[in-house]
């Protein structure tokens, strides 16, 4: 009650102006920072619940159990800066060969990997391993229909992109569109060169056009 209060302007008249008799004293107390393009009073209670999990995921194990070992080891790692440069792009590289390899970074992928791929497989393994939903979504949940008893749930994922406003509309939309073409192309020439492959900029920009292509498609 005391935070509602202090956020209020008491002295503006509620009839006049109400945005700023409820929000006036927020108003004058913060100030939305650069990083962010918002700040309300859940921002801030997350930058104090990070800060306090920072504390508990640096404590020593103690007997913890299972699941507390699990997160502090994730935190450690993560915190680890000098092995993720020393490993460079290696995890990704060992991502990639899981779910069978990129086929615009691959040499004769049509050749030497199609014939043993399977769709539903991958998948599988990109949704177990990876908790990465592509072309469907599917969770377990409670069911509507009975809150006793948890079932099978298959959706369509989201997108590549926020909404499909993104693939279709002109203006900020079709820059942020063309931007993230130019991401993808980007990236796979860096996992090209890091697997030592020759260099084929034209070859790259027609298989991420596909890829575009695709999405646009999905989204349609």
């Amino acid at each position: 009650a005391a935070r509602i209060i202090q956020n209020m302007d008491p002295t503006a008249d509620p009839c006049q102006d109400f945005y700023q008799y409820a929000c006036g004293g927020w108003l004058n107390r913060h100030v939305i920072p650069e990083t962010s393009s918002r700040y309300s009073i859940f921002d801030i209670l997350r930058d104090e619940l990070e800060i306090i999990l920072k504390g508990v995921l640096e404590t020593t194990d103690q007997g913890d159990r299972e699941a507390f070992r699990k997160a502090k080891i994730l935190y450690k790692s993560c915190m680890n800066e000098s092995l993720i440069e020393q490993r460079d792009s290696l995890p990704l590289l060992e991502a990639l060969l899981m779910v069978g390899d990129w086929p615009v970074a691959s040499a004769d992928w049509n050749k030497t990997k199609e014939l043993n791929w399977s769709m539903e497989e991958k998948l599988s393994i990109m949704n177990s391993r990876f908790n990465k939903r592509v072309l469907i979504d599917m969770f377990v949940w409670n069911d509507d229909r009975d809150s006793s008893r948890h079932i099978i749930y298959i959706d369509q994922p989201s997108l590549g992109m926020p909404s499909r406003d993104y693939y279709f509309n002109g203006g900020n939309y079709q820059r942020v569109r063309e931007a993230y073409l130019q991401f993808m192309i980007t990236i796979a020439k860096m996992i090209r060169e890091d697997k030592n492959m020759s260099k084929d900029d034209s070859f790259v920009q027609e298989e991420m056009a596909k890829v575009m292509d695709l999405e646009t498609e999905i989204a349609n």
